[in-house]
């Protein structure tokens, strides 16, 4: 359905723009960190059904509607980043289920739900994505031949790429929490990481 020369030129160009750090790597990251690898897949399968309906929509065309009314995002896009940035400082005071638990102190896990609802929304509320996908999508489509075919097979090769970056940056964090989660380094870790889920939550509200 996609020609091998179209794929050559579009996985490069998707896998550089999808490393860049952004909101869905960077709550990857910090997700690595706080809760680990295996734990931070219900985040990313989250992420990953946001970000294949943002690109299924922008392929149909409604993103370019969304993009004309921006108020159609104001309100999820404070929500969420309200809720990121609670999460994060609530990881900054190394408190609640995101936290990594300091020694001696166990706290449950996050909940898979909230995981998965967290990276449907920092994927879904994002207008920079939208864009990009309006934006990315056109040119790789061949108006001769049936769209939804090409448009299926694109979306599961953003998908592919967008899971291998997501767990490049969770691997990242959680190799960080291992160099640095030893004694009284956990509160600093929590620190970090919550600073970073602030900075994706006022990133999603602002941006």
């Amino acid at each position: 359905m996609i020609s091998p020369a179209l794929l050559s030129v579009f996985v490069p160009t998707f896998f550089l723009v999808s490393l860049t750090p952004g909101m869905c790597m960077t709550l990857a990251m910090v997700l690595g960190m706080t809760q680990g690898v295996r734990r931070s897949l219900w985040m990313m399968a989250g992420e990953l059904v946001g970000v294949g309906l943002v690109a299924a929509a922008a392929g149909a065309g409604v993103a370019a509607l969304m993009l004309r009314q921006p108020e159609l995002f104001a309100l999820f896009k404070w929500v969420g980043g309200a809720y990121l940035a609670y999460l994060g400082v609530m990881m900054w005071r190394s408190r609640g289920r995101m936290a990594i638990p300091e020694e001696g102190l166990e706290m449950p896990p996050a909940g898979r739900v909230q995981l998965a609802v967290q990276g449907f929304v920092t994927a879904v509320a994002n207008p920079k994505g939208w864009a990009f996908f309006v934006a990315l999508l056109p040119p790789f489509l061949d108006g001769t031949r049936p769209l939804a075919g090409q448009l299926v097979a694109l979306i599961l090769v953003i998908l592919s790429i967008e899971l291998v970056c997501l767990l490049l940056y969770a691997t990242g964090g959680s190799r960080l929490r291992r160099l640095l989660g030893k004694g009284g380094s956990v509160r600093l870790l929590n620190r970090i990481a919550g600073t970073l889920m602030i900075g994706v939550g006022l990133w999603l509200a602002l941006g």
